[in-house]
């Protein structure tokens, strides 16, 4: 029997239905294809990982069909952007961007920084691959930075820590005292790494920075906030 709460509830559902078809064939859906990622500048790669997390942010994110994606790029992938990101699990970067299969490579290891092997997964995804960004995308209240500003001694995390060397050397005496409690200096820190290990891509490759001199290859450096999802671009 058709009743009115039916009806509506039956209306709602056919609604919820076609809205979802039409989010599936939202431009964003489009798999990227070497033509297409060939026409995005590096400045736009930029610029569509920004609209990305403007989506995330205001619950607007991209709903496709994922499995299309799976089957559109089984032969071929043309990712736009690159990003160096860390492993917490607050912080993934597909989805803080709003991208999807066959989008963006990512690099994830604790902190954030960059080693020969990722660096060398840097070369491939842009001189190889063809992406035109590449991201270090860090983030507040990071156990890995935490780890590091307390000197830390466990297991291979040792090593592991002395990678942040260079950003735990711009602190001061101004900065406070050097302990994970103080979360300004532990932002500071988080910040100086992201900033570091971005401008240190294109100093220890000669392939990211020819890419980047002629103009086909754009570094960034952010930071994701872990309480609001809003990433903010560091200069």
């Amino acid at each position: 029997m058709l009743t009115r709460r039916n009806f509506c509830g039956c209306l709602a559902g056919g609604l919820s239905m076609i809205a979802g078809a039409a989010h599936a064939r939202a431009p964003e859906c489009a798999v990227f294809t070497r033509q297409r990622q060939e026409e995005v500048s590096a400045d736009e790669a930029v610029a569509l990982l920004q609209a990305g997390n403007d989506r995330f942010v205001s619950g607007r994110s991209i709903n496709c069909d994922l499995m299309k994606q799976v089957r559109e790029t089984a032969g071929q992938q043309s990712p736009f952007a690159a990003i160096v990101g860390c492993i917490d699990s607050r912080v993934p970067p597909e989805l803080v961007f709003d991208q999807r299969i066959g989008d963006v490579f990512c690099a994830r290891v604790a902190g954030n920084f960059v080693n020969v092997d990722i660096l060398g997964s840097l070369e491939y995804a842009t001189e190889v691959a063809g992406a035109k960004a590449i991201v270090v995308l860090g983030h507040n209240s990071c156990g890995a930075i935490k780890s590091a500003v307390d000197g830390v001694q466990m297991g291979n995390v040792t090593a592991l820590l002395e990678n942040f060397a260079p950003a735990l050397a711009t602190l001061d005496a101004g900065d406070g005292p050097r302990d994970s409690h103080n979360d300004r200096l532990v932002q500071k820190v988080a910040e100086q790494n992201a900033r570091l290990t971005a401008a240190s891509l294109t100093e220890r490759s000669a392939i990211l920075a020819r890419l980047a001199d002629a103009g086909r290859l754009k570094v960034m450096a952010a930071m994701h906030d872990i309480t609001t999802g809003r990433v903010a671009w560091l200069q």
